[in-house]
């Protein structure tokens, strides 16, 4: 008896004893150990003797109405993210790793149940009160209520959120499998409670908001013109993640209608550099601009290590037209790539052939190893060809004359029955209607790549128009997903995560402000996405993410345009740059300066 007392007040004081604790780090990996130490001063990519001082002019091409970017109302200004500090701060030159900003160290779970922010003792808003817990669990909150419809994707899986320490914050998750959940909270902006109190987060405003990041607000002229100035007593000036950056006193940002004024404006000098994405522009204008000649603008192109993404015209599944493979596939066979490459680009763009471009994770060849096992668990719901044929993007010889391609197409529309009708348009059999869509832009520069489609369409019998809207109303499409056809940038990073839920997963296809942009419905899709998520290893998220782009490859959801791994930079010869470069990053505006002479 007295043994099997001892027993159990040994097991009651074993029951007893605390949980232990989680070790205090200055930072996160996503996967494998972090490039920097406890100790480190500054990123490799900065210089930390960089002059503070002068002015940085920028350029955005369209309006805005709002300084609130948190939410789907309004068109929000751009550069708002200087005003704000985040948990954890992300290195551009890692795959994903962050490290303290606001919180001073972090407390990840071994189990990964549960990750705490200990809060930096100097942290504090512009207007001197210090960020609390109750500023961070506020603007949890107040972010999944109110604020874009990814909030609720990327924190979805989060239980509950507390303070459990004066400096501390803790985030409970349902899942303990996501892996990047708590990256994720680091990247999370916290906003000052006191200063939102009495006001509808909800609603567009004008009126300059309190931050804590290394930029206020100086002046808006609305839709046309905002500038920041910096915080002179920012408190996180000194911080390892902040030290060579952040060193203009001003940046200005100016709003023109189009490309084409804006670089005419550029070259006059009203802003000082422009990361050039039209071809025929950095071929022809910049090499006979005076300011070029005479030193004021220098051109330098910037090769980088990041993934491209895909960049597509994006078909919308909630169509009908587009809700059926063979009208996808014939409108692919459409796009004369090599052609207008040539005419328009000469001939320096690549065509994209992975949502993954430019990185390990695009899939190529045919499916092998962890991958192919990945794929074969959705054997039968999968088209046979992926396993046994190497998905090719359409090929044309670039002459012009792409017949074959346009044979082909009209071949794939017989055969799923769509029949020409006496205009020449063919008929969808289930409504007797023609087969007729809309593409849409706010960018004119993409009007001559899109006409040349429309006539090729036209070709095998399918009506569509191109309209430009402005920027607003283009905005408002694109959240509402009230369009036909669009060109759409699907980014992605080299640790791709969360975000593939928006991207793709079907229970965000019917939520507005969603960025599931092509309605993707696919429990296959839904399946690889999560599996993604949860990867234990850099080895499974490589084979995972490979299989995914494999399978929306054969998906044809998007028409693939074209990618560059190099940024094509024109920039006021007063700026300087770090001697390393970030290799995943073009975030000039933090790490630049002006010339001490300057």
């Amino acid at each position: 008896m007295k043994l099997l007392t001892s027993l159990c007040l040994l097991l009651i004081s074993f029951i007893s004893l605390p949980a232990q604790a989680a070790e205090k780090v200055h930072g996160m990996a996503m996967h494998g150990d972090l490039k920097y130490g406890p100790d480190f001063t500054h990123f490799e990519y900065v210089n930390p003797n960089a002059p503070k001082g002068g002015t940085l002019k920028e350029h955005s091409i369209g309006t805005f109405d709002n300084l609130n970017g948190f939410i789907m109302k309004g068109v929000a200004a751009g550069n708002l993210s200087l005003l704000y500090d985040t948990l954890l701060s992300a290195s551009e030159d890692e795959p994903f790793s962050e490290y303290g900003l606001l919180a001073e160290s972090v407390e990840r779970a071994d189990d990964n149940s549960y990750i705490r922010f200990n809060l930096h003792p100097s942290a504090k808003f512009h207007d001197g009160k210090a960020v609390t817990p109750e500023d961070v669990i506020w603007t949890f909150n107040t972010l999944l209520e109110k604020g874009l419809p990814f909030y609720r994707a990327y924190y979805g899986a989060v239980e509950s959120v507390e303070k459990t320490g004066e400096q501390q914050v803790t985030f409970t998750f349902k899942d303990k499998t996501n892996k990047e959940l708590p990256l994720i909270l680091g990247q999370l902006p916290v906003l000052p409670k006191h200063y939102w109190d009495g006001k509808d987060f909800a609603s567009t405003t004008l009126e300059a908001p309190l931050g804590s990041g290394p930029y206020k607000i100086k002046a808006v002229d609305a839709g046309k013109r905002i500038v920041y100035e910096r915080v002179t007593d920012y408190w996180g000036k000194d911080l390892p993640v902040n030290k060579g950056r952040y060193n203009f006193d001003t940046i200005e940002l100016d709003y023109y209608r189009d490309a084409t004024v804006a670089v005419e404006a550029l070259l006059a000098g009203e802003y000082d550099y422009r990361l050039e994405n039209i071809a025929k522009t950095w071929a022809t204008t910049y090499k006979d601009a005076q300011a070029v000649k005479d030193g004021r603008i220098v051109l330098k192109e910037i090769e980088h290590s990041r993934p491209a993404g895909m960049q597509a015209f994006a078909l919308n599944q909630r169509r009908p037209i587009f809700a059926d493979i063979a009208i996808r596939k014939a409108v692919n066979l459409a796009f004369d790539f090599e052609w207008a490459n040539r005419q328009f680009a000469y001939g320096s763009y690549t065509r994209t052939d992975s949502y993954f471009e430019n990185s390990e994770l695009a899939s190529s060849d045919l499916p092998e190893g962890e991958e192919l096992a990945i794929l074969e668990e959705y054997k039968d719901q999968l088209p046979p060809a992926l396993f046994t044929e190497e998905f090719i993007v359409p090929k044309t010889k670039g002459d012009g004359n792409n017949r074959k391609q346009l044979r082909e197409a009209m071949h794939i529309l017989d055969e799923a029955g769509y029949k020409t009708g006496p205009d020449g348009l063919r008929i969808d059999p289930k409504t007797g209607q023609p087969l007729t869509f809309e593409i849409i832009e706010h960018q004119p520069a993409f009007e001559r790549w899109t006409l040349p489609l429309i006539q090729n369409l036209k070709k095998i019998g399918i009506k569509a128009t191109f309209r430009i809207v402005d920027t607003a109303q283009y905005q408002n499409r694109v959240l509402t997903h009230d369009y036909d056809m669009t060109v759409h940038t699907f980014p992605q990073s080299l640790s791709p995560g969360n975000e593939q839920i928006e991207y793709w997963h079907s229970s965000k296809a019917d939520v507005e402000g969603s960025r599931n942009w092509l309605g993707i419905k696919s429990p296959v899709v839904d399946d690889l996405v999560m599996k993604i998520v949860n990867a234990e290893s850099r080895e499974d998220l490589v084979a995972y993410t490979r299989a995914l782009d494999r399978v929306l490859k054969w998906g044809y959801y998007v028409i693939p345009q074209w990618h560059l791994n190099k940024f094509r930079l024109a920039y006021n010869s007063k700026i300087a740059m770090p001697e390393t470069m970030a290799p995943y990053a073009s975030d000039l505006t933090s790490t630049w300066w002006v010339k001490a002479d300057e």
